[in-house]
């Protein structure tokens, strides 16, 4: 199998810090790997290191077969970045951000100037083409961010939690402009903290922590490492919540979470449900709603690293501790 991005053992410090320590990765041509993590777990950091912008301290990377330290320049010519912030210049029109950026590739103005109408085009910003880029909405300025990334043509497209502070809609609309270059053949490495991104967009999924992979595989196959299914109820009568919980914690010896008018609970043996429903129609408590369910990659995030995924800051290190390679 031919890897787009392969990593192995990658480590990089920070005095007594780890940003990393001993990372691997793995990214088939064509799929969309998806890195999940707390603030700090190393993502950005990973990301770092494949876009040649540092160095690891230890292991080796490759993008498209070229290392990123020895043939950085090779690498360069094969990706596109697009970061937690739009980077584009606000003084500057659309059209003009994509210009200059296609300038600084080598391509010819007339080159530059048709492949931002097309970029413009794919992205619904022709309308806007002649505003500056700091009229722009959040959204829009996101679209027209990932539109400079792909003014080379990528091959490679490393994604670092592209939609924080999007709202819903515009974060749909990204994710369908990343389905389509998926499609292309593009490969994808996206960094996110919303679990729901990860769920619908990647082929395979990491999970990173303190700077190493606790965990990885499918969205599936991650849900299946829990071991658990979830049970939710709600009763008819929001009085009886209460008297709900107590029957779970009778039967299954957990105590479920109350809230939004229904119990929550963790369930090992699925065969107990039927016991929780003959002692609520005993007690005369009617379920309004009853259902068994596979724990969701957002309970999966909790397991593995004992908190809730949190749409986050930067997770940047303070610049005295940026590198950027010559």
């Amino acid at each position: 199998m031919r890897y787009a991005v392969h990593a192995e053992g990658l480590v990089k410090r920070y005095g007594e810090t780890r940003a990393l320590d001993g990372i691997d990765l793995r990214v088939p041509e064509g799929r969309l790997l998806g890195v999940l993590g707390p603030n700090g777990a190393g993502k950005t950091t990973a990301v770092r290191i494949l876009a040649t912008l540092l160095r690891p301290d230890e292991g080796r990377a490759t993008v498209g077969g070229f290392d990123v330290v020895k043939e950085a320049h090779k690498v360069r010519s094969l990706i596109g970045l697009t970061g937690q912030y739009a980077a584009v210049d606000e003084a500057l029109t659309g059209v003009e951000n994509l210009v200059m950026i296609g300038r600084l590739l080598g391509l010819t103005r007339m080159d530059s100037r048709r492949r931002a109408a097309e970029l413009l085009d794919r992205f619904d910003l022709t309308g806007a083409a002649s505003r500056a880029a700091k009229t722009y909405s959040g959204g829009m300025r996101r679209r027209l961010d990932l539109a400079a990334s792909l003014v080379g043509r990528p091959q490679v497209l490393f994604l670092d939690e592209p939609t924080t502070g999007l709202d819903p809609r515009s974060r749909t609309e990204l994710w369908d402009v990343v389905r389509g270059l998926m499609a292309e053949g593009v490969t994808v490495l996206l960094t996110t903290q919303y679990l729901q991104e990860a769920d619908e967009l990647a082929d395979d999924i990491v999970v990173f922590d303190h700077g190493r992979v606790i965990a990885s595989g499918t969205s599936d196959e991650l849900k299946a490492t829990t071991g658990a299914q979830v049970l939710q109820v709600r009763p008819l009568a929001e009085g009886h919540l209460g008297l709900v919980g107590d029957v779970i914690t009778e039967i299954l010896g957990t105590s479920p979470e109350l809230a939004g008018g229904q119990a929550t609970v963790n369930i090992m043996d699925p065969t107990l449900v039927p016991r929780i429903v003959r002692r609520l129609d005993d007690l005369g408590v009617v379920a309004a709603e009853l259902s068994l369910r596979k724990s969701s990659l957002d309970e999966v995030f909790l397991a593995l690293t004992g908190h809730r995924a949190e749409p986050s800051a930067d997770e940047s290190l303070p610049a005295e501790k940026q590198e950027v390679p010559a």
